[in-house]
C-alpha cells in the first residue's frame, strides 16, 4: 500500500492512490465509518456497502443544500454518531463537498475522508479542503475549510462511469494543464479520451499527476489569499453559467476556459487561444453558449473573487502560466 502524506497549516491528508475501497478497514476503524454516497453509486456499487451504515443521497448539483445537510445531520443522530466516527464520502465532488461540510459542522467537527467516484473528483473536487453548498444559484456560497484526513483512490469506480463524466474530469485537467503544466498540454495533445479510458496505467499517472498539482498548490495558499485563486482558470464565467443552463462543471468550466484565453488574448497578448479551444474540443467539451448576458452578469457579480467594484480574474500569458488580474466590472461586462 503506497501512501503520501500533504501537510497544511493545521492538519494533513493521507493520499492512498491505486488502492481498493476494501483496503480501507487498513486506513481507519471500519466499526466507526458512516458512508456518505449517492443513489447512482449506491445502486451500482451496493456491495461494497454492505456492512456498513450509510446516507444515500439523492444525486446532482441540484440536491448540494441545506436541506440536505440537515437531513444528513438527523441521519447521523439516528446512527449515533459520536465524535469518534468517521464519515466517508464516495461519490463524485457533489458528495465530497456536502461530506465535508457535515462533518465539519457536526459536533463541531468530525473526522471525514474521502474515496473520489468520478474523475472531476478525483484531480479536482475531493482536494484542498474546500467544502460546502449552493443558495439557490449562488455556488459554494456557504462552507468551510478543513482538510480530508484521507483521500482513496479506487480506480475501479471509473468503470461505470458515463462518457460525459470522463468528459467533466478533463476539463479539470486540462484547467490544471494550461495554469500550470505546459508539458502536460501537449502529452493531452498527443493523446484522446479513449487512449486514457484503455490504458490503466497512463491515467493513474494522469490522475496522480493532477492531484499533486492541486496538492502542492494548497499547501502553498490554502485558503486563497494568493496561487490558489489560479485554480479557478475558467470558474467565474463557469460558475455563474452551470446553474443557469443545466451545464455540467466541466461543460460550464470548458467554457469558462475558453472566454478567459479569448479575454487573454485581448488583454494580455495571450497567442495560444486555438490551441486552448481546440484540446477543449478535443475531449468532447464545449466551448460556447448563447446566454442572457444581463443573467448571468447579476450571479458573476457575487463571485466570490469580487472585491470592490472589480473581479480577480484569472487569465493566460501563456500555456503554463496563468496570473490573476484586476478587471473593472463594468469592463468585464463589455468584454463578454
Amino acid at each position: 500500500m503506497r501512501k503520501q502524506t500533504f501537510k497544511f497549516s493545521k492538519s494533513a491528508t493521507d493520499i492512498f492512490f491505486d488502492l481498493s475501497i476494501t483496503k480501507l478497514k487498513e486506513i481507519v476503524d471500519v466499526k466507526k465509518v458512516i458512508f456518505i454516497t449517492d443513489e447512482n453509486i449506491f445502486t451500482q456499487h451496493q456491495k461494497k456497502f454492505k456492512g456498513f451504515n450509510t446516507i444515500v443521497l439523492k444525486p446532482g448539483e441540484a440536491f448540494k443544500l441545506q436541506s440536505t445537510i440537515d437531513s444528513i445531520i438527523l441521519q447521523l443522530l439516528e446512527f449515533e454518531a459520536d465524535r469518534s466516527s468517521i464519515l466517508v464520502g464516495v461519490g463524485g465532488g457533489v458528495v465530497t463537498d456536502i461530506t465535508g461540510y457535515a462533518a465539519s459542522i457536526y459536533l463541531r467537527g468530525i473526522q471525514f475522508g474521502f474515496i473520489p467516484t468520478s474523475l472531476l473528483a478525483m484531480v479536482d473536487a475531493s482536494i484542498g479542503g474546500k467544502n460546502g453548498i449552493n443558495v439557490e444559484l449562488y455556488k459554494n456560497i456557504i462552507g468551510v475549510t478543513k482538510q480530508p484526513s484521507f483521500i482513496l483512490y479506487d480506480i475501479s469506480f471509473l468503470h461505470t462511469l458515463p462518457e460525459s463524466e470522463w468528459q467533466n474530469g478533463f476539463a479539470e485537467i486540462i484547467k490544471h494543464a494550461c495554469i500550470k503544466d505546459a508539458t502536460m498540454f501537449k502529452l493531452l495533445q498527443a493523446n484522446s479520451l479513449k487512449y486514457y479510458q484503455s490504458k490503466k496505467k497512463e491515467l493513474i499517472t494522469l490522475i496522480e499527476r493532477n492531484a499533486k498539482i492541486k496538492l502542492k498548490v494548497v499547501q502553498a495558499d490554502e485558503f486563497e489569499k494568493a496561487e490558489r485563486k489560479l485554480l479557478n482558470f475558467g470558474h467565474t464565467l463557469g460558475h455563474a453559467l452551470e446553474n443557469q443552463y443545466e451545464l455540467s462543471h466541466g461543460q460550464a468550466i470548458s467554457i469558462g476556459m475558453n472566454y478567459a484565453s479569448e479575454i487573454s488574448e485581448q488583454l494580455l497578448g495571450f497567442k495560444q487561444n486555438d490551441a486552448v479551444n481546440s484540446l477543449l474540443h478535443r475531449y468532447g467539451l464545449p466551448t460556447n453558449v448563447s446566454y442572457n448576458k444581463r443573467k448571468v452578469f447579476e450571479i458573476l457579480k457575487m463571485d466570490k473573487k469580487k472585491a470592490a467594484s472589480e473581479i480577480n480574474y484569472i487569465l493566460l500569458e501563456k500555456i503554463g502560466k496563468a496570473i490573476m488580474l484586476p478587471i473593472p466590472l463594468a469592463d468585464l461586462e463589455n468584454l463578454l
